[in-house]
């Protein structure tokens, strides 16, 4: 691994954020690290300063993930862009590919398993987890078949349904999301409307039979 490989660290959460750093610093003592805690700074740094791979939180405050990637693959087309994030890889991995990502690592993966992430993005630009590449292939067995209701739903849309099924105050689930309460009502009702239901029990059947 070359000496000056630079690795940028995005997450709003701090505690997330160090530890990462720190198993990074472990596993690669002498790559150049850099942090940053949400979009704004983000998009600052990327447009001042060269890096082998962004490992991104999907999400933080001022601004969304697919505008990081866009502006990443404008500034730095040969960045590679690793998301990191506690969602379940079997409904968002894909997707996050799909939107311009290289890969796709859940925060509770182990330290061998960040360590294979690692050399799978700066050896290869790539990094797809077993979980994903499943999901890849139950896609194309399945294209022809009739499709899953949840393809109807946005990025933003599903990871409110998935947030909301955990339970969790309007107010600390509009913490998490970085959305504001209203907005977060106006998700609920177009998810319920697209996946005809009436509740959040029906939902939580809904993510069981096809996420």
């Amino acid at each position: 691994m070359l000496s000056n490989t630079r690795i940028l660290v995005a997450d709003d959460h701090g505690i997330v954020r160090m530890g990462l750093v720190q198993i990074i610093k472990q596993l690669r003592p002498h790559a150049n690290l850099s942090e940053v805690e949400d979009y704004k700074s983000l998009s600052s740094l990327i447009s001042r300063e060269k890096f082998d791979l962004a490992i991104l939180d999907v999400n933080m405050p001022n601004g969304t993930l697919q505008q990081a990637i866009d502006f990443i693959k404008l500034k730095q087309p040969d960045l590679k862009i690793l998301i990191f994030s506690s969602q379940d890889e079997h409904v968002y991995g894909l997707r996050y590919l799909k939107m311009g990502a290289d890969g796709f690592l859940n925060k509770h993966s182990t330290k061998d398993e960040i360590d294979q992430a690692l050399y799978a993005m700066l050896e290869k630009g790539k990094f797809i987890s077993e979980g994903i590449k499943d999901s890849i292939v139950s896609s194309s067995l399945n294209k022809d078949q009739q499709a899953s209701p949840l393809e109807s739903l946005s990025n933003r849309e599903l990871e409110v349904a998935s947030k909301l099924v955990e339970g969790l105050p309007l107010k600390e689930l509009s913490n998490r999301l970085n959305l504001h309460s209203s907005t977060i009502s106006t998700y609920k009702n177009r998810v319920f409307e697209k996946l005809k239901i009436q509740s959040i029990p029906d939902l939580v059947e809904v993510l069981k039979m096809y996420a």
